[in-house]
Formats: C-alpha cells, structure tokens, sequence
C-alpha cells in the first residue's frame, strides 16, 4: 500500500502539470468540492440549484439557504470536504474495503449528473468519466482497479492541499476574488479572508498528515 500510494502521488502530481489531460483528471477534485457545498446546503436546511463544472477545473455551485449559518457552513465545506474524501478513501482502501470506494465515486458521479450538474462541459466530464470508470470496472482486472483507485485517492490528496494552499495564497493577493474564502469574509464581517485562506490550508495539511499517519505510521 505504501509503494502504491508514493506512486500514485508522483503520477498525480505530474499529470496535474500536463495542460489538457492533467486539468480533465483534476476536475474530480472540483467535483467532489462542490459537492460537499451542496450535501452541507441540502443538511442546514437549504436548497441546490445548480452545479458548474469546467474545463479549466474551476467549479460553482448556485445554493439557496434559509439562514446565516447555513450559508456559512456551506461556503466553508468545499474545502474541508475534500480533504476528509481524500483521507477516508485512502483509509477505506487500506482496509481493504476498494469496493465501497467504487460505491462512493460511482455515487458522487450519479447524483451530480442526474440532479445537481446542467453545465455542457459538466455533463460531458460525468458522462466520459463515469463511462470510463464502468469499464475499468467491467474489465475485472483486481490488480488494475486497485491502482486505479489508489491514482484516485491520490489526486484528491494532491489537489485537496494544492487548492488550499493556492486560496491561501489569493486571499492575501486578491481577498475580494478569494472564492470561498471571500465568501466567509463577507458573511462573517469579523474575520478576513487571509483568515479563512489560512485555515483551509491548514485543514488540508491537517487531513493529509492523518492519511500519512494511517499508512505509513
């Protein structure tokens, strides 16, 4: 498990790098992002519109919300919501458990497509994705969908901390075009978005170090 892991964090960063292929793989992580917004939305008694996903990675999720709290856990989520899918697919898989991982992607996949995703690169992203997901799955190859479960979980790791590193970095270069960082300022009036930059990052490297810390330690 170790070696696998080493491997699939080189090849996740790396394929990350290369322009069009690296930002098509990426955009697992934009939805698993949004669509921790929108499971936060739909459990504080809000509502989900729509999801947005696109090429370039970026994703936008439209929400409607019957309080403050609601929306401020909602725009908090994202974030945080990635780092724990990261970790809790590397811990199922460690365990052994490969098979709910399938469950949890191929669920993510459906729910979006069939209620949440109405962009056009979007639904074309969860079409090609999940059909080339099923016949990964079709082929039966134990060793390869292994592999490729652990690339998965792999890439969500890379992307959950280098996403949060890089609002970090805009919310004290450009606060107002922060994301969710600017989102929480705004709703929050007390605390900036460096501050919300600052605790999405260390989030991230706080569910990283758990993932490290179950298999390697």
């Amino acid at each position: 498990m170790k070696t696998q892991m080493v491997i699939g964090v080189i090849l996740a960063v790396v394929l990350t790098q290369i322009p069009i292929i690296g930002r098509y793989f990426s955009v697992v992580n934009t939805l698993i992002h949004e669509s921790g917004h929108s499971l936060m939305a739909l459990l504080t008694g809000g509502e989900v519109r729509r999801i947005s996903l696109f090429a370039s990675t970026e994703g936008a999720t439209m929400t409607a919300h019957r309080s403050w709290l609601s929306q401020v856990l909602t725009s908090a989520s994202g974030y945080v919501f990635s780092s724990v899918i990261a970790f809790l697919l590397f811990y199922l898989i460690y365990k052994g458990h490969s098979h709910i991982v399938i469950y949890i992607l191929l669920g993510f996949l459906a729910i979006n497509l069939v209620f949440w995703v109405r962009n056009v690169y979007g639904i074309f992203w969860l079409v090609t994705f999940g059909a080339g997901f099923i016949w990964m799955l079709r082929s039966g190859h134990e060793t390869v969908i292994q592999y490729v479960l652990v690339f998965i979980a792999s890439l969500l790791f890379v992307k959950a901390i280098t996403s949060a590193f890089e609002i970090m970095v805009l919310s004290f270069i450009s606060p107002h075009q922060a994301g969710d960082a600017t989102n929480l300022a705004q709703a929050t009036w007390m605390l900036p978005a460096q501050v919300w930059g600052i605790l999405f990052f260390l989030q991230s490297l706080y569910f990283g170090w758990l993932t490290i810390k179950k298999i390697w330690l």
